[in-house]
């Protein structure tokens, strides 16, 4: 197994580089592919703003991708709770932190829209400390 970097999935998914998306084509063809959570936060920063995708463009190439039979997460279900939250408009960041908290009784946070918009999805309580 090998793991790819931010720009790897990039070219991959936006295939605005001929020679560079052939390389990443080429990498997902032939390997079982792990993508860290790091590289998939970075990913939906720089599809949004760099890229201009909407989130529902975002959500169609995570999904895709991810559902490649040789590509690894490290928690699925929790990248899978993610993009449902973000597809509910919760901030992409925001819905990964509140998915793998799920086990905790608090997350606190200085974030009121994230407060607001995380009211009842879930037990773990976002709150002011």
């Amino acid at each position: 197994m090998i793991a790819v970097d931010t720009n790897i999935i990039i070219r991959f998914l936006t295939h605005d580089d001929e020679l560079q998306y052939k390389k990443a084509f080429s990498v997902f063809n032939k390997n079982e592919v792990f993508i860290p959570d790091t590289v998939i936060l970075e990913t939906e920063w720089i599809l949004r703003y760099a890229y201009s995708f909407s989130t529902e463009e975002i959500t169609i190439a995570m999904v895709n991708l991810f559902g490649l039979k040789n590509v690894h997460l490290f928690a699925p279900v929790y990248i899978e709770q993610a993009i449902k939250w973000y597809r509910q408009g919760l901030d992409f960041s925001d819905a990964m932190h509140l998915s793998q908290c799920q086990e905790v009784e608090k997350l606190y946070t200085f974030d009121k829209a994230f407060i607001s918009k995380a009211k009842n999805m879930t037990n773990c309580l976002v709150r002011l400390p």
